[in-house]
C-alpha cells in the first residue's frame, strides 16, 4: 500500500481478497502496510484484480514456494523479544544450558553460571526426542518446573523443546522460547498447533532439508499468525563423518539476503565434540549470526545426553569472552 494508506483502504483490499477466497496476512510496518494474499488458487487470480484498488502502490507475486518468510513479503529485519532480550537486533544473543534437565541441582547450577559468563537466554530439555527408544527421553513436566524455578532465581529466559503437538499449550504455558528441533521441522501438525500461540519457536533445520524447505516450515508457523519465529542452522547430514553434522555455514548469508527472520547457529549439534564448538561458534559469529545456542553441562563426563559436544562452565567462560572481539569486528556485541 502507498505510504499513508487509510484503514478503510486497507479494509478494502482485504475484503476483496477475501471475497476470492484468500487467507490474508498484514504486514504494518512504520511507513508501509504489506498485504499478504495467500491461497492454493493465486495463480489463477491476475494482479489487477488488486492494482486497481485505491492507495495499491504495487502488487507483486512472490513464486518462492515460502511466502511469509521471504524478503518480499517484508524488507526490514524481524526482531524477536523475549524477556527483555531482543533477538535480530545489533546484540548477538548466546542461549546455553544443558542438552536436558536432569536434576534440579543441576538446573540451578548452570543457570547462574551461564548468566555470569554473559549468556541472555538459559535452554534445557524437558521433553527429548531420542534416536532409540531405549535412550533418555526427559524429565517432562517436572523438567519444565526445574526450568521455571531456575528461571525465577537466575532470571533468565528460557528455551525448551516441544515435539508433540498435544504439549505445545503445557509447555507454552511455562516456558518463554519454544524450539522445534530438526527431526520435527516438516511434523505439520506440530508446527500448526505451535505456531497458533504467541511464544517465540526457534525452528531447527532438518538435517535433510534445504533452505526453502526450511523457510516453508517457518511459513506454517507466520500463516497461523505467529511473527516471532527464529531460525536455527545445526548442521545438516553429508557424507562427512568426521563431525556429527556439516555445519552450512553459507546458509546464514543466504538467510539473510532470502528472509527477514533472524538466524542462530547451534555449533554443539554440528559439531558433535566440545572441542570444535569454540571455532565453529566464532565462524558463525564472523559469518552474521543472531545468536548461539551452545551446550554447557556442569559435569559433561556424566551428562545423559550429549555429553561429549558440551561444554565445561569454565571453558564456555572462556569462549564468550574470546568471542566479544569478533563480534565487535562485524559492528555487533555480545
Amino acid at each position: 500500500m502507498v505510504t499513508g494508506a487509510s484503514p478503510d483502504e486497507v479494509k478494502a483490499v482485504v475484503d476483496r481478497a477475501k471475497s476470492l477466497g484468500f487467507t490474508v496476512q498484514l504486514n504494518e510496518g512504520t511507513d508501509k502496510k504489506v498485504i499478504a494474499v495467500l491461497g492454493s488458487n493465486t495463480g489463477q487470480t491476475q494482479t489487477g484484480v488488486f492494482e486497481v484498488l485505491p492507495s495499491v502502490e504495487s502488487v507483486t507475486r512472490i513464486m518462492k514456494p515460502y511466502k511469509l518468510a521471504s524478503r518480499e513479503f517484508k524488507t526490514k529485519d524481524t526482531t524477536v523479544a523475549c524477556g527483555g532480550v531482543k533477538i535480530g537486533g545489533n546484540q548477538i544473543i548466546v542461549i546455553a544450558g544443558p542438552c536436558a534437565v536432569e536434576t534440579r541441582e543441576q538446573m540451578l547450577q548452570i543457570a547462574g553460571q551461564v548468566k555470569a559468563s554473559g549468556a541472555s537466554i538459559m535452554r534445557g530439555g524437558a521433553f527429548k526426542p531420542r534416536t532409540s527408544p531405549f535412550s533418555f527421553q526427559g524429565l517432562a513436566k517436572t523438567g519444565l518446573e526445574l526450568l521455571a524455578e531456575a528461571r525465577e532465581q537466575c532470571g533468565l529466559p528460557f528455551a525448551t523443546e516441544v515435539v508433540d503437538p498435544h504439549d505445545v499449550a503445557l509447555v507454552a504455558e511455562t516456558a518463554d522460547i519454544l524450539q522445534i528441533g530438526s527431526r520435527n521441522m516438516q511434523n505439520y501438525a506440530l508446527l500448526t498447533s505451535a505456531g497458533k500461540g504467541n511464544r517465540p519457536i526457534i525452528l531447527k533445520r532438518g538435517f535433510a532439508c534445504t533452505i526453502t524447505e526450511w523457510l516453508t516450515a517457518a511459513d506454517y508457523l507466520l500463516a497461523e499468525g505467529n511473527k516471532n519465529v527464529i531460525l536455527c542452522e545445526r548442521g545438516i547430514r553429508t557424507f562427512e563423518d568426521s563431525v556429527r553434522f556439516s555445519l552450512d555455514i553459507a546458509a546464514i548469508p543466504v538467510l539473510k539476503k532470502a528472509s527477514h527472520l533472524p538466524v542462530i547457529v547451534d555449533p554443539s549439534h554440528a559439531a558433535g565434540h566440545y572441542s570444535l564448538v569454540p571455532a565453529i561458534s566464532k565462524a558463525a559469529v564472523a559469518a552474521g549470526a543472531d545468536g548461539l545456542l551452545i551446550e554447557v553441562h556442569p559435569n559433561p563426563k556424566e551428562a545423559l545426553v550429549d555429553g561429549a559436544q558440551s561444554l565445561t562452565p569454565v571453558a564456555f567462560e572462556k569462549l564468550m569472552k574470546e568471542l566479544r572481539p569478533i563480534a565487535e569486528s562485524v559492528g555487533r556485541t555480545i
